[in-house]
């Protein structure tokens, strides 16, 4: 199964934070994750629109 791969160093960079986030249990809901990641790398809103869906599907 191929991987999808975010263009973007900062959206990379925030993929991986939040999943470490998640992984290290933040306990912070998903879409506060998301929020703060869009902060800290400087995203766009189409940017955070991806995380959404992305981080969406790596829930299931």
């Amino acid at each position: 199964m191929a991987t999808i791969q975010p263009k973007g160093e900062n959206l990379r960079k925030a993929v991986k934070w939040i999943a470490e986030e998640r992984q290290r249990g933040a306990g912070k809901p998903l879409g506060q994750m998301i929020e703060a990641a869009c902060s800290k790398f400087n995203l766009s809103p189409k940017d955070a629109e991806f995380l959404n869906r992305h981080m969406a599907q790596t829930n299931e």
